[in-house]
């Protein structure tokens, strides 16, 4: 059996378990409705297939959000999912939120760009959720969430992370199974921030190469060395441990420094912080 064999998933287990986690979490806050920033990407298009089946068509809300570099295609997906799924969308180009800000430090390179862009559509959606009476919905997996390839206070800022313990390889599997088209589900991953971007391009390596190495790692507890030894460059496995570790701090709430007999988040617990 091959690491990514090893990745496969149950479908329809997985689907049940994220259709009542998004029902259970949206409603335990007194609230009906999701919104999620769509993006015609595999990711947004799941968790809008499973928001659709958890909450109801009619309370879901898709935000597609197109900056003025943007690719018509995405928008063009994001459209045919909303459409097929029978949800809402609202369409909001952040280029006149953004490009004020941008023209201030011309010499700004992509990434603070794209990080500009990131945290501007989440303004948006949060925006978006208090009009529409919803809860944020993200769209980040476990693939991104380990490796830190997501923007604090942007993508990763949303109020629950339905798909953030599925690696790549799996959002595609359920993708597939949920009835995402398949030139979504295989086309090359992007946050369409510049023009051309996508994220393999940006990180250096593959989805499924992270995917393996990810799971060696931290399913497996294999070290470097090791997860070598099933024929990967160490070079590229010592590379992905450090972006683990470096990136911790975007995986956590901001540390509270503790002073008083009650912290919140230490001591000042309520039963559902256990899911309850």
């Amino acid at each position: 059996m091959t690491v990514l064999q090893a990745l496969a998933i149950n479908p329809e287990v997985v689907r049940k378990a994220l259709v009542g986690f998004i029902r259970q979490e949206v409603t335990r806050t007194g609230l009906t409705r999701g919104v999620l920033g769509l993006s015609g990407g595999v990711d947004s298009s799941l968790v809008a297939c499973l928001a659709a089946e958890a909450l109801g068509r009619e309370n879901v809300l898709g935000v597609l959000m197109p900056y003025r570099s943007s690719n018509p295609a995405s928008e063009a997906d994001a459209a045919q999912v909303a459409a097929s799924l029978g949800i809402a969308t609202r369409r909001i180009d952040i280029t006149p939120l953004v490009d004020p800000y941008l023209n201030l430090f011309p010499d700004m390179g992509q990434r603070r760009r794209g990080n500009v862009m990131a945290r501007a559509r989440m303004l948006v959606l949060f925006d978006q959720s208090a009009d529409f009476q919803a809860l944020v919905l993200g769209t980040s997996n476990r693939t991104e969430t380990l490796l830190g390839y997501t923007t604090l206070f942007g993508d990763n800022a949303a109020a629950i992370q339905p798909i953030a313990d599925l690696f790549k390889c799996q959002v595609r599997q359920l993708a597939r199974a949920a009835g995402v088209p398949e030139h979504i589900v295989t086309k090359a991953p992007s946050a369409d921030l510049w023009t051309g971007q996508t994220d393999e391009g940006e990180l250096g390596f593959s989805y499924d190469q992270a995917d393996q190495i990810l799971h060696l790692l931290y399913d497996q507890r294999h070290n470097a060395h090791e997860v070598a030894d099933f024929g990967f460059d160490l070079a590229l496995v010592q590379r992905i441990q450090h972006l683990v570790r470096q990136n911790q701090f975007k995986r956590q709430p901001p540390p509270i420094a503790k002073v008083s007999p009650r912290t919140v988040g230490v001591d000042f617990l309520y039963a559902r912080d256990w899911g309850t």
